[in-house]
């Protein structure tokens, strides 16, 4: 397979830190929305919304509501790719940001089951729904936004700026969980102070407007669609969903296990750990939060510093190696946050990061090199989603069913080793798509431009 190469000029270093700069602040708001639902559904949406399920089983139960948003991820991807593909990277990007707002702030607005009974439930899975695809829509739209505005030689680095929102979201929605519950009793917390991190996603509306109207839509889709007016032959696909699943299965679903390793450790990290060591352990909810953020923090630069390097080695050296130490370290997380001592599970939660930050970061531009720009949106995001509905919505929920039936965190741990196998397994078998001698071309041009 001959792997696709975009030729288009990037934009001026002025409008790319603006796009850049809006990027970031939109996909961590976004990953702020859909993350916060994962907080809320580890510590009250069980008591809420099934009250009269046992703790374990309310549990499970949130945890599967928490689910749906991830199954509902790929139809976003699927639905806003072919979009995309058809009619602009922008328009589905700017639509998928509405979308998680509104879907988020009414969450906030809920009756629970105490008010409305199993109404409460099932308005919850829908809006969980609505916000899965938003979400899967909009990781498409913003890392091509990004990426085919960069230019051939900083597409790792600027791909980035849409992967780092993740962490922000996180730490974002535990500063809100923190703060909330720093200033309620946990009556109020429980009773209201929960909504307040959801009616706060109102604030994404501004970056929507910025978007919509001061950021053109990338060069490369221009430009498929003036050759696609200009000539007899079509360059804009028609039917670029359909093209991707007959054609492109292979890519599809090894780049979705580029994903299964990063996405498992992760959402251990942020979801399942918290509802474990609360409730089994006994740690304090306020101090693993705080722990949580600042393990966050730290895979931010990891992201930024693995999307950048990749510019430089390659994109799958940080890849494989991030799936290394996530395979490698699945055992002595779990020894570390057996401890139930703060520091050492901060130790845990920092090397599993890591791991997923190293393989995180150079996948915005290695997922998009591997399709053609025609076809682009629609096969980076279905790879992107499948690996959410099969991985990453599952996980808090597969760990706690673990947990309950063996009894040990040794399960958990084999799990999240098969997972970061997986990934090293797909990065060594995928084709690079930053070959060494375009590389060594980028180096010996920018060494000529000094002399």
């Amino acid at each position: 397979m001959t792997l696709p190469k975009d030729e288009t000029p990037a934009l001026d270093r002025r409008s790319l830190r603006k796009l850049m700069a809006a990027g970031l602040i939109g996909s961590s708001i976004e990953w702020y929305d859909f993350f916060i639902y994962a907080t809320a559904a580890a510590l009250v949406f069980g008591e809420l919304f099934f009250p009269d399920a046992s703790p374990l089983m309310g549990t499970l139960l949130s945890f599967s509501t928490f689910w749906a948003g991830f199954i509902a991820r790929p139809i976003g991807g699927l639905v806003f790719g072919h979009f995309g593909d058809k009619f602009g990277r922008k328009p589905a990007l700017v639509t998928c940001l509405i979308l998680m707002g509104s879907a988020t702030f009414l969450i906030g607005l809920l009756p629970t089951a105490d008010s409305i009974g199993v109404l409460a439930p099932i308005a919850l899975v829908f809006l969980r729904f609505l916000q899965g695809i938003a979400v899967g829509g909009q990781w498409g739209g913003v890392i091509l936004l990004l990426t085919e505005n960069a230019g051939r030689d900083r597409q790792g680095r600027a791909g980035t700026f849409g992967q780092m929102g993740v962490p922000i979201g996180v730490i974002l929605g535990n500063i809100v969980f923190l703060a909330v519950s720093a200033t309620t009793s946990a009556e109020a917390f429980v009773s209201w102070g929960w909504r307040i991190p959801f009616l706060a996603s109102a604030v994404l509306l501004p970056v929507v407007m910025f978007i919509q109207l001061r950021v053109e839509d990338t060069p490369v889709f221009r430009e498929l669609k003036s050759h696609s007016e200009e000539a007899a032959d079509e360059k804009v696909a028609q039917a670029p969903l359909k093209e991707v699943v007959l054609k492109h299965r292979r890519p599809v679903l090894l780049g979705a296990g580029l994903l299964f390793g990063t996405n498992a450790i992760f959402y251990i990290s942020i979801a399942g750990v918290l509802d474990y060591a609360t409730r089994d352990l006994g740690v304090d909810r306020d101090e693993l939060l705080a722990i949580t953020l600042a393990a966050s923090a730290i895979s931010v630069f990891v992201i930024y510093f693995s999307g950048g390097l990749s510019d430089r080695i390659g994109r799958r050296p940080p890849i494989l190696v991030g799936a290394a130490v996530i395979a490698l370290w699945a055992f002595p997380f779990f020894w570390l946050i057996d401890t139930a001592k703060l520091p050492l599970i901060f130790v845990a939660l920092v090397g599993g990061l890591i791991g997923s930050s190293l393989t995180y970061g150079p996948l915005a531009a290695f997922l998009a090199e591997m399709f053609e720009p025609r076809i682009r949106y629609s096969g980076a995001s279905l790879a992107y989603q499948l690996a959410a509905i099969l991985v990453s919505g599952a996980t808090p929920f597969i760990m706690t069913a673990l947990l309950a039936a063996t009894g040990s965190s040794a399960s958990v741990s084999a799990y999240v080793c098969v997972m970061g196998v997986i990934t090293f397994l797909s990065a060594f078998v995928l084709r690079e798509t930053r070959t060494k001698d375009e590389i060594r071309g980028e180096a010996g041009r920018d060494l000529a431009r000094t002399d």
